[in-house]
């Protein structure tokens, strides 16, 4: 049977035809559908991407909201273990302890920092007893212990003393690392502190705890909540411009992981996360170590904020904002959505 020739087109081309575009690519061709966008995702964000921080408190069996993070409970001791449990469960592989120290244990000198039953020790003991297999991340700083609210002692005239504060910072590293931290953080910003840390936590013989160095902590207006929760807000005298990175700096950032990176820290943190996405990237391609973002306490905030007033997406914005991280280069990132996402994400499994 013969094959029917297919009939001549009209002289006169359909208005679509003329608009046909004469394209080698069409970068449309691999988002056309869920499947084709999967096979083709550059970056992947997993329940091992997150590290949840968690405020402790005095007392048993109870929690209270911070009120400028909704969402986000302090925790007696009691309850962090059954919250680590419950991370432990959901897969989430390490947790970073804050404590809200008592107004009356703080002090000029931020002498509970180094008291070996403090609130950190104690949730971190419990914690180990309880989910020996979880890591657990301090903070080294005394802004939690002091009674004017900065990470550092202070001179008669209102100066941070960088060297005597790295004295302190040193025994605070080795009373966590005493009490089980495997995660050493120092958040303080004083020069030289990581290189101390690390030369006495080898001489007292804690030779595996890792130092996680906040190599780029920016005075940033981002930290207000977190602030509340701690309960350092209230009593903050002046600013942190003295010793926490200028917004407009760049380059002073790789200057700064390069000098902990020769101190001996083991992995490097960007403070805050989302306005310095170009500083993960610089790191991260500088130095190779594992680099971590900190989505602090004024980022959950707004995206919470916006999510209940109804003008956002809560749930898209959440999982946006963390795979903005790992576009960056990000190997973990510190945020306070942990739970969620990673509910989340065993759900969709």
């Amino acid at each position: 049977m013969p094959i029917p020739f297919a009939r001549p087109r009209p002289v006169t081309e359909s208005r679509a035809d003329a608009a046909r575009l004469q394209l080698p690519s069409r970068m449309r061709r691999n988002r056309k559908s869920e499947w084709s966008r999967q096979l083709v995702r550059e970056n992947t964000l997993t329940v091992a991407d997150l590290i949840w921080p968690i405020f402790v408190m005095d007392g048993s069996e109870n929690r209270t909201q911070v009120g400028s993070m909704p969402g986000v409970e302090r925790l007696t001791v009691d309850e962090a273990v059954r919250e680590a449990e419950r991370a432990a469960g959901l897969g989430i592989p390490a947790l970073a302890l804050f404590p809200y120290t008592d107004p009356a244990l703080r002090t000029a000198d931020g002498r509970e920092a180094l008291n070996r039953d403090n609130l950190v020790c104690r949730a971190l003991r419990a914690i180990k007893d309880a989910v020996p297999h979880i890591g657990l991340i301090t903070d080294v700083a005394l802004d939690p212990y002091t009674s004017h609210g900065h990470d550092g002692l202070l001179s008669e005239d209102g100066r941070i003393l960088n060297d005597e504060t790295v004295a302190v910072l040193v025994e605070q590293a080795l009373v966590q690392a005493d009490a089980g931290a495997d995660v050493i953080a120092p958040s303080d910003m004083m020069d030289g502190r990581v290189g101390a840390i690390r030369a006495a936590m080898d001489d007292a013989g804690h030779l595996d705890p890792q130092i996680l160095a906040y190599s780029a902590k920016y005075a940033s207006a981002f930290y207000g909540p977190f602030r509340d929760a701690v309960g350092s807000s209230g009593c903050l005298k002046g600013d942190k411009r003295s010793y926490q990175m200028d917004p407009a700096n760049g380059a002073e950032a790789i200057r700064e992981a390069a000098l902990d990176v020769e101190e001996g820290a083991d992995m490097l943190m960007v403070k805050p996360g989302l306005p310095y996405l170009d500083i993960i990237w610089r790191l991260k391609e500088a130095f190779g170590l594992p680099t971590f973002a900190y989505q602090v306490s004024g980022e959950y905030a707004m995206i919470e904020a916006a999510a209940r007033n109804g003008w956002l997406d809560g749930e898209r914005a959440m999982m946006e904002s963390l795979m903005a991280f790992k576009r960056a280069g990000a190997d973990g990132i510190l945020t306070y959505f942990a739970p969620r996402v990673a509910e989340k994400l065993v759900r969709e499994g």
